[in-house]
């Protein structure tokens, strides 16, 4: 893999007060605890965005986290962003913190560890066991005394988070899941306390004092296991930190010395050894091996290595000992930059989640309403006082909305950590969901489909300037022209002069013609070389040299012209015809695509013969309309605006600078990592290796990922929208609710982790 330098994302940097940067968007990361559920998200969301100056906030449940954009040249009336927006999330009943100090503390979440739920097993087993053993015809009833001395301790001990939460949602004037729990189980506590002191004496009043420590029990295993399953979902993330190793081996003039890693400078000299993780982003300076990339690219096979070659930190060092030139550290290396798009997306929201935040602003008040209704309209009807409490308790427990929270934060977290350890960066969650629609896929030729390193196959100067000047000459003055430009075929011309021995001369004015070619002065001679549609544009004569041009286009091949301008007229001095060959596995990774029903068109600024022949070679068919020739870079936008126009959605795939408005213009645009930062800033999803087959991988993942969210909704909602009315009729017990309830929550994460058995 090439050295891939992933563009800064401008939004993780620090405000800075500057005129110049007030309308740039920076971003803090927060860490938030205190959040049980989906009202808890939308009501933390709300508290940031009325803070003055902050421009958007994101919360996401399953990672306890929130991401709040604000303008750069802003900055609060008063202290810190981070102090203004921890006071906004404490004041709406929450606790916060920089993610910095979180990492530093370890987690905040009050549901880590399983001894309170062991605790509440213990105290609630006696409760539950008289229940058993009247199934099994032999009853006994515990004393109403040892009861209460069970039951209490979980109410009030265990219980206390909840009512702690509870009062801080109350006092922000909203409810959550909290709210629920600490009215419905101290409505079957204080019943059966009621109970139990206005009983006759002598009689043995059937009390509830097992619904309430029942209820607060399994909430707390759910909980538990929720938390569970949500380090496992992050596991993707954990493994990236995980491959930066704490020391390096620094070469100086005293030897090797063991340094750690935050003391590593740009230009210093590093030695690994055989087997040894790379510290950090480099070139090799001496020595030769094969490294291991799988946990960054998803590539298996070890890359070979020699001097010049780059290296990414975190690989690991195959069987010989090599010595690096530091080339970037921190935040600037390649798996920092991989873990922070990583991070960015998993804490993003995809469109479908609108759903979910607008049911929930509404949601608990609602369920105390239908609460109330039925325990009214038990009693109303009749029924005892107790059994009325009963069944209010039992809708107040079945409705808590945990599960609508986790269903699309859990599945994300997933689909995007099996997809990044597999190669694949999804940058963008909308574009994760677009992805599964796509019915069009249009790619880019040169170094996305081909290899991109095209060589100069064929040079003619006969007949073009009356054979005044040797080809070796004219190739000094094309070499001269395209020293400083780094496009493929200027890289190639440059390439075959220095092959063949030929002299370096400097130009003079040179100028870029945007996709046509390049102007300047070489020895006082005004060059111009480029495209034949540039010469054609320019007033070219027709000249011998068109049979040739044409029959090295039917080759497959790119042909250039250079020409000369000379008292105003054009003259022709120079063809030359390149030839790139298709990536390995690139016609197969085609044929995959069409069979799975897409619609491929490869769109290159080729002449329309050349395109054709090497469409041909990758197993497209012109004919079908499957190839666009001649499109200059400032059309493939356009190009990709008029195939959404006509009703498809598409997907762009690309690699250099030329490419990215066509990836931004895309419904979904996919750049290669071999390619330029700016490709990779404007695509929603980048591959971390050449390899075209993750192209259809991507739209896998996307595809299942969307599945699983659309799945976790289905079952998070059909369980309150089953659950509900059986508790309202009376149907369910608060311990069978209670139950439900967990089991909601913990069986959105499980489906959500099947995703991480995928593989492309």
């Amino acid at each position: 893999m090439n050295q891939t330098v992933f563009p800064q994302n401008p939004t993780a940097s620090k405000a800075r007060s500057s005129p110049a940067d007030a309308e740039l968007v920076h971003s803090l990361d927060l860490v938030i605890g205190g959040m049980t559920c989906a009202s808890c998200v939308g009501r933390v969301e709300r508290a940031l965005r009325k803070v003055p100056g902050v421009q958007d906030a994101s919360v996401n449940l399953a990672t306890e986290s929130a991401r709040v954009s604000y303008g750069a040249g802003q900055a609060p009336a008063a202290g810190s962003w981070e102090a203004v927006l921890s006071r906004a999330v404490r004041d709406a009943g929450y606790e916060a913190r920089p993610a910095e100090q979180a990492a530093e503390a370890g987690p905040v979440s009050a549901w880590a560890g399983f001894a309170p739920v062991a605790v509440g097993l213990a105290l609630s087993f006696p409760l539950v066991l008289p229940m058993v053993t009247g199934w099994l015809g032999l009853p006994f009833m515990l004393p109403a005394w040892l009861q209460f001395l069970l039951a209490t301790p979980v109410q009030f001990v265990l219980g206390a988070r909840f009512y702690a939460a509870g009062w801080r949602a109350v006092r922000a004037g909203a409810g959550n899941m909290d709210v629920l729990v600490a009215v419905g189980t101290s409505a079957g506590w204080g019943l059966s306390v009621w109970l139990w002191l206005t009983g006759s004496a002598g009689d043995m009043p059937h009390l509830y004092f097992e619904a309430s420590a029942v209820v607060i029990t399994l909430v707390l295993l759910g909980k538990w296991l929720e938390a569970r399953a949500k380090r496992q979902a992050t596991a993707a993330i954990r493994a990236l930190h995980a491959l930066r190793p704490a020391t390096a081996r620094l070469l100086g003039d005293e030897g090797e010395v063991e340094v750690p890693i935050a003391e590593i400078l740009v230009g210093d000299v590093l030695v690994v050894r055989p087997g040894e993780r790379i510290p950090l982003d480099g070139v090799v300076r001496q020595g030769e091996t094969q490294v291991d990339e799988s946990m960054l690219t998803g590539e298996s096979l070890p890359v070979a290595k020699s001097p010049g070659s780059a290296l990414s930190g975190g690989s690991i060092n195959g069987d010989g000992r090599i010595v690096l030139d530091v080339t970037a550290v921190g935040t600037e290396t390649v798996l920092a930059r991989i873990i922070r798009l990583v991070e960015d997306a998993q804490a993003a929201k995809a469109p479908i989640q609108r759903l979910v935040d607008r049911v929930s602003e509404v949601f608990v008040p609602v369920v105390l309403l239908v609460a109330l209704a039925t325990g009214v309209g038990w009693w109303w009807t009749g029924a005892a006082m107790e059994i009325a409490v009963m069944h209010a308790v039992a809708v107040l427990v079945i409705a808590c909305p945990c599960a609508l929270g986790l269903a699309t934060p859990a599945a994300l977290m997933a689909g995007m950590g099996v997809a990044a350890r597999h190669g694949i960066l999804i940058q963008d969650a909308q574009a994760l969901e677009l992805a599964r629609r796509v019915d069009t896929v249009l790619f880019d030729k040169t170094g996305t489909l081909t290899v991109g390193r095209p060589r100069l196959m064929h040079v003619s100067g006969a007949g073009l300037a009356g054979g005044t000047d040797d080809v070796a000459g004219l190739l000094v003055l094309a070499a001269a022209l395209q020293g400083g430009s780094e496009h493929p075929l200027a890289r190639a011309v440059v390439a075959h002069a220095q092959a063949q021995g030929l002299p370096s001369i400097q130009p003079e004015q040179v100028r870029a013609v945007a996709g046509r070619g390049t102007e300047g002065v070489v020895e006082g001679r005004t060059l111009l070389l480029g495209s034949l549609r540039w010469m054609d544009e320019l007033g070219l004569p027709a000249g011998p040299w068109q049979a040739q041009a044409q029959a090295w286009q039917s080759q497959g091949c790119t042909v250039s012209m250079m020409a000369e301008r000379v008292d105003g007229e054009v003259k022709g001095l120079l063809a030359m015809a390149f030839g790139d060959e298709p990536k390995p596995g690139a016609a197969q990774a085609l044929a995959a695509l069409k069979a799975r029903g897409l619609r491929i068109v490869m769109v290159s600024g080729d002449n329309r013969g050349a395109a054709e022949a090497m469409a041909r070679r990758l197993g497209l068919d012109p004919a079908a309309g499957e190839v666009e020739g001649e499109v200059l870079p400032a059309d493939k936008a356009a190009r990709v605006a008029a195939w959404r126009q006509a009703g498809h959605v598409v997907a762009m795939v690309g690699d250099g600078i030329n490419d990215a408005p066509a990836l931004a213009a895309a419904d979904v645009g996919m750049a290669m990592s071999n390619g330029t930062d700016v490709a990779m800033q404007a695509a929603g999803v980048t591959l971390m290796r050449g390899d075209l087959a993750l192209v259809g991988a991507a739209l896998d993942i996307s595809h299942r990922t969307v599945a699983k969210i659309r799945q976790n909704l289905f079952w998070a909602f059909a369980y309150n929208v089953a659950g509900i009315p059986l508790a309202m009729l009376g149907y369910l017990s608060p311990v069978v609710a209670g139950a439900a309830m967990a089991l909601s929550s913990v069986s959105v994460m499980a489906n959500a982790l099947l995703l991480r058995r995928w593989k492309p």
